[in-house]
């Protein structure tokens, strides 16, 4: 039985599965581990399932026991992952796309509204208690004809677009190519970032971090926007330059933020914290007990199709 590391808690039933397959290392107290600890907590291992809070840097890479063949991302993403340094190693590491896409895309238009409507504000009066209605009271952005374009038209992007478009809203996107017509859904295509963001009455940011996408939205790409925008981000922090869109929501060239994801998370800029047109929540897009269980066993079987057959479909390096 193949010996493995799992670095933070899963839900019970994900648990129970792990240890009817291999013999597995459990953090039973949910601790934030620190590079040091996965090292040495992985001695004698065969593989680990790391999650996004995990730094799997050159570093700790290199610093891994032999017996370390595989290591499997609780995740879509593998940001976390120096993949070039595990490639070197000679060890594979996965990820878990498809099944998360249905709760991230309802956090994606969670965002949509919350920050056209001014939810935010809204929740806070409400708080307080005491509001007094008038006709211009907390008047936010209606979606229905709004423009919203989409940076990443993938699984996230399209389900976002098709809960849009039902709403009334008409769907632009940007892509490293254009989609068949099936996938489209009738969205138009701009081949260009300026292309899209100029007729985005709402950017609905879905596209990976990489290189070429670290702070694609900056003060320069910002100015495409239309005045008044509103700009949302359920992909990664890393694609927004923050100190940029904070300056542009002062100064009202961005109408409204909402955000599920930050640089440096959970230390989000506070600059965020301070603006009452930021809605924001702590990354919740996977955030459902179906979309966690299915996440934490594919994470699983990964490992199994992994040890089995010295492959698997989810390698990502």
């Amino acid at each position: 039985m193949k010996k493995i590391l799992i670095t933070r808690r899963l839900l019970r039933s994900c648990e129970e599965k792990a240890s009817k397959i291999f013999q597995a290392n459990f953090n039973d107290n949910d601790e934030l581990y620190s590079q040091n600890k996965v090292v040495e907590m992985s001695k004698g291992c065969d593989g680990i399932l790391t999650s996004l809070t995990d730094k799997m840097d050159a570093e700790t890479i290199n610093k891994l026991p032999e017996s370390v063949k595989i290591i499997s991302n609780f995740a879509v993403g593998f940001g976390n992952i120096d993949l070039e340094a595990a490639k070197k190693r000679k060890i594979a590491v996965t990820n878990t796309p498809d099944v998360l896409t249905d709760a991230t895309a309802e956090i994606g238009i969670l965002l949509i509204l919350g920050a056209c409507r001014r939810a935010s504000e809204g929740i806070e009066s409400a708080r307080q208690g005491g509001w007094k209605w008038s006709a211009d009271y907390l008047i936010g952005k209606q979606l229905t004809g709004s423009r919203l374009g989409i940076l990443g038209m993938g699984r996230i992007g399209q389900k976002i677009a098709k809960v849009a478009k039902s709403l009334g809203m008409i769907i632009h996107y940007h892509n490293r190519s254009k989609l068949n017509e099936d996938k489209e859904q009738g969205a138009t295509y701009h081949d260009t970032l300026k292309g899209l963001l100029s007729v985005s009455d709402v950017l609905s940011i879905c596209c990976p971090a990489s290189k070429e996408t670290i702070d694609m939205i900056n003060k320069e790409t910002i100015e495409y926007l239309p005045k008044g925008a509103i700009v949302t981000n359920v992909a990664r922090g890393d694609i927004v330059d923050d100190e940029a869109m904070i300056d542009a929501l002062e100064r009202r060239k961005v109408y409204a933020v909402g955000l599920d994801v930050y640089k440096n998370e959970p230390n989000l800029n506070p600059g965020y914290l301070n603006h009452k047109s930021a809605f924001i929540l702590p990354h919740l897009g996977s955030a459902t007990k179906d979309t966690r269980t299915a996440m934490a066993n594919l994470a699983i079987d990964n490992l199994d199709e992994f040890f089995k057959t010295g492959n698997c479909k989810n390698k990502v390096n």
